[in-house]
């Protein structure tokens, strides 16, 4: 089984056994890690790009969201008269690109997960090196590229950025890797943000570290709500399994469908699965009768043989004020391309 990194649990719960020890033994190597981002930053002129780009990224190792709110902004962007282009490295595929994704043709070992998700809603890119990305993109005709991560990267000029923040787990113990989730230094990576969507309720305390670090940065409330299209869960026996950064909110999403959870299974994330690793689980539901469901980056991830055994259940982002988000935008693309619709 291809992928093995799980989310630490001391990263988000003080519970957790020596919690609190293992976070302050790693606390010298998460020093350093800060230090090597911010020279990062300092070593990189990021290149400008003839069309504006907006990066959708998070502070958190082990997701936040922001791959539905990547969705969610291609059809806001489209409804405004934008022709979005999507463009990600590719996290788990063998792609370096730049390479126009095909559903056809590529699979999430050649272009990763997420790409196969972002190109049902738009022209998709993977590329390592992200301004040869864009440019790939600007040359078949998009007018504003979409960014999937990249918020640490620094090698191309972001017209707009936008950060995702979970409200349930925030920025968990706020230590940076590896002895918390953070990416980098959160004053550091805060300044950098246009604005801040904050997903679901607070129930970690953002606000009140946005009002101490960003306290001028526009924040969107927004959730993340199942599909209309779901199979419908409720009182039925079910099998769920996920592979992603927190499969716990999977889980919960489950809950409140009403699916009665008779079996699950927990996978590193970005999982690459075969018939093997899912053949316990499987062979259970089919004894009881119940229907199997994951996610819908999990379900690109399954070998063909048994994507039709298994059912998607999607979420989506529901906005408190989407012509807010729509409007920043706007606004920062007049300023530095002028009237591109």
């Amino acid at each position: 089984m291809m992928g093995t990194w799980k989310t630490p649990a001391f990263w988000y719960d003080s519970a957790a056994p020596f919690a609190k020890q293992k976070a302050a033994l790693l606390s010298p190597f998460a020093a350093l890690y800060g230090l090597a981002v911010r020279q990062r930053f300092d070593l990189y002129y990021p290149v400008p790009m003839a069309r504006p780009v907006v990066c959708v990224g998070n502070l958190v190792a082990g997701g936040a969201g922001k791959t539905p709110v990547v969705l969610s902004l291609v059809d806001l962007l489209q409804a405004r008269g934008y022709n979005p282009h999507l463009l990600t490295r590719g996290y788990g595929g063998s792609e370096i690109g730049p390479i126009q994704v095909s559903p056809d043709r590529d699979t999430a070992d050649d272009v990763g997960d997420e790409a196969l998700l972002l190109v049902t809603k738009a022209p998709t890119w993977v590329s390592k090196n992200r301004p040869l990305g864009a440019q790939a993109a600007i040359d078949t005709g998009a007018n504003i590229i979409i960014m999937d991560d990249g918020y640490q990267n620094p090698s191309i000029y972001k017209d707009f950025s936008l950060l995702v923040i979970d409200g349930a787990s925030g920025f968990g113990n706020g230590r940076m890797l590896p002895a918390g989730p953070l990416r980098e230094p959160l004053d550091f990576s805060l300044s950098r943000a246009h604005a801040i969507v904050l997903l679901g309720d607070d129930k970690a305390g953002v606000m009140d570290a946005l009002r101490t670090h960003a306290p001028d940065t526009p924040v969107l409330n927004a959730r993340l709500v199942p599909d209309e299209t779901n199979p419908d869960l409720f009182g039925k026996k079910v099998f769920a399994f996920a592979g992603i950064g927190r499969p716990e909110k999977f889980r919960a999403s489950l809950a409140a469908a009403g699916a009665v959870l008779e079996g699950w299974g927990s996978y590193p994330d970005h999982c690459a699965y075969t018939e093997e690793d899912l053949q316990e689980l499987m062979t259970a539901a089919a004894a009881q009768d119940a229907v199997v469901v994951t996610t819908a980056k999990d379900h690109v991830r399954l070998p063909p043989a048994l994507r039709d055994k298994v059912q998607i259940f999607s979420i989506h982002v529901e906005w408190e004020d989407a012509s807010q988000l729509v409007a920043l935008i706007d606004e920062a693309v007049y300023q530095t391309h002028g009237n591109l619709l």
